[in-house]
């Protein structure tokens, strides 16, 4: 395993922050309070609209809060020249129009300190990119690969990756992750993806950190979440048996049965309750109760088109 002479990152905090642009009158965020584990890949995960890019502007200190702090190690990234150095932000339309990669390239060699250009020419190859063509000659899908390329080769301390798929095919897409997950595993460090296709990433993810509502849902281990919440079927009157003074995340009548959704951990003693009434127990995916969490009136919606009128 490769060992970098930079000492990792200890701590990524924002506390009772309120942002929003010049010239609006919503709030992004208002009070917004949220501790990131350093050096896991963590997801960032919510719906568009709702704050994914601008939580990542502002822990790589491109944005400055309205309000609150936002340290990392203790200082602020938005003003701590060094602490900025130890931070790549890339997103997938980034402002070099004219240039050609070979130049960007240069670039982010003369900025980052760790920066390794063998490995950037190498992944631009493996996804068929031409080093002397120019930014604004590539589609958007090769443009998203071209910045990840980059920001992956950084081997910065705190690697921000905004929506490094959106656009790109299902087979490099499966290559990005496998790249994200493998270079970690060679050079650890903080990575936060920010994505809306939980369901893909999952796989490579320790951490999560779910925004709804502008808020945070959840931040902390996966799997953590995976065991705080679970689902039951069977009959109808022993989902209500069952759910009496439990927190139902969501609950419907189907035709072959019931179903409910219970917010709480599937310990053994509830596991014999809902034994003794017959109904089945499961495990959701990290996509499903992201889905419960934050769509629950879309959910409804979307059963109530097949529902049959009496």
């Amino acid at each position: 395993m490769h060992n970098e002479n930079m000492e990792e990152i200890k701590s990524i905090s924002m506390q009772n922050v309120t942002f929003s642009y010049k010239g609006k009158k919503r709030y992004v965020f208002e009070d917004f309070s949220v501790d990131i584990e350093p050096n896991h890949i963590t997801g960032i995960i919510g719906r568009n609209g709702q704050g994914k890019t601008t939580l990542m502007n502002l822990i790589a200190g491109k944005f400055e809060p309205d309000e609150g702090i936002i340290e990392i190690d203790g200082k602020n990234p938005a003003t701590d020249i060094g602490t900025a150095k130890r931070i790549v932000y890339v997103a997938g339309v980034m402002s070099y129009s004219e240039m050609k990669l070979k130049k960007i390239i240069e670039e982010y060699r003369l900025m980052y300190e760790k920066f390794d250009e063998e490995f950037a020419h190498k992944l631009m190859e493996l996804f068929g990119l031409n080093k002397k063509a120019k930014i604004k000659n590539l589609s958007k899908g090769q443009e998203t690969i071209f910045n990840f390329c980059c920001g992956m080769a950084t081997r910065a301390d705190i690697t921000i990756l905004d929506e490094p798929v959106s656009g790109v095919d299902a087979i490099s897409r499966n290559k990005i992750y496998e790249i994200i997950l493998r270079d970690y595993i060679e050079h650890p460090r903080t990575i936060l993806i920010s994505s809306h296709m939980l369901g893909e990433m999952e796989k490579i993810l320790s951490h999560m950190i779910m925004i709804g509502n502008n808020d945070v849902l959840f931040a902390g281990d996966i799997e953590e979440l995976k065991d705080s919440v679970y689902r039951v079927d069977g009959e109808l009157a022993n989902i209500e048996k069952y759910c009496e003074e439990k927190k139902v995340l969501y609950k419907k009548n189907q035709t072959l049965g019931a179903m409910a959704v219970i917010e709480g951990r599937l310990n053994k003693e509830e596991a014999e309750k809902a034994d003794e009434l017959e109904l089945a127990t499961s495990k959701l995916s990290g996509e499903e109760i992201y889905m419960y969490k934050t769509d629950l009136k879309n959910a409804n919606q979307m059963e109530a088109l097949w529902e049959k009128r009496n």
